[in-house]
């Protein structure tokens, strides 16, 4: 009985740092991606024929436009096959600085589904050795305690 009221504080403890390290690279991913608003057509065009952008950036793999108005609002307009001409010309004409992205830059904005699934299995794989371990030291101690 004695055993057990040593291991409490040690379980919890134990518990607490898994939660600290699996909540840690969550907060840091959120807080440093831009949130982007999807937007149509129809918005784009008010925004540009109305001298609302600020600056815009090509991704030509994914075919996207990142778009900064005036006020500091980010936009995400996905433009059709194709189409990037045609828009460089708009916005080189209502005189909005235009980047581009290099291959390499462009690769990075694609996120993979396939990890976060990994990353569950992973925290769940950590919990359940966690709990056999404490499990089977509860366990030894209690045999030699009889």
């Amino acid at each position: 009985m004695i055993g057990l009221k040593r291991l409490r504080p040690l379980g919890l403890l134990a518990l607490l740092a898994l939660f600290v390290a699996l909540a840690l690279p969550a907060v840091g991913l959120a807080a440093a991606t831009p949130k982007y608003i999807k937007e149509s057509q129809q918005a784009y065009e008010k925004q540009l024929h109305g001298g609302e952008i600020a600056d815009a950036t090509f991704n030509k793999k994914l075919r996207s436009l990142h778009i900064k108005t005036k006020n500091g609002t980010l936009y995400l307009y996905k433009y059709p096959k194709k189409g990037e001409p045609a828009l460089a010309a708009q916005l080189k004409g209502a005189h909005v600085p235009i980047t581009v992205l290099k291959p390499s830059e462009a690769a990075k904005e694609v996120t993979p589904v396939k990890h976060k699934l990994r990353y569950i299995a992973g925290g769940i794989l950590i919990v359940v050795i966690l709990i056999v371990g404490i499990v089977l030291l509860v366990n030894r101690r209690r045999s030699r305690d009889d």
